[in-house]
């Protein structure tokens, strides 16, 4: 058991949008597939701020992020940006950590999506009571 990494597909969601309406060559959504950490210990996702920068997402405000060390301090927010990872997507916000720094999934994507983090198989599985959509709790 240890770490489970997998790949994501992201793409900045405004472009994709003025694509589908025709504002915008297909060839231009400016996305990136990349390897992230499954980090059941955060609760958004975290992307590099060159990262971010590069899928040209918008700053949103602001947020204290805890460490596991306990230390404190001030990140952006930035978005918006569509999430995909085992056939499941989202459009999301993401915490913009330093300058490569290390991507992390965290539980608000793995919550949505349904997934749970695999450690015995390095991998992510949709839970077994919703194998081919998620399944949200209203209430």
């Amino acid at each position: 058991m240890g770490d489970v990494y997998v790949e994501l597909d992201l793409e900045n969601y405004g472009d994709r949008v003025l694509a589908e309406g025709g504002y915008l060559d297909e060839k231009l959504v400016r996305a990136a597939r990349i390897k992230v950490l499954s980090d059941t210990g955060s609760t958004m996702l975290v992307l590099p701020e060159d990262l971010v920068d590069a899928l040209g997402l918008k700053r949103y405000g602001k947020i204290i992020v805890t460490y596991a060390d306990e230390r404190k301090e001030e990140r952006d927010t930035a978005g918006v940006l569509r999430v995909r990872v085992e056939g499941r997507s989202m459009e999301t916000r993401c915490v913009v950590g330093p300058p490569g720094s290390e991507p992390l999934l965290g539980q608000i994507i793995l919550e949505e999506l349904d997934l749970l983090v695999d450690s015995k198989e390095g991998k992510l599985i949709p839970r077994p009571e919703s194998p081919y959509f998620p399944t949200l709790k209203l209430k």
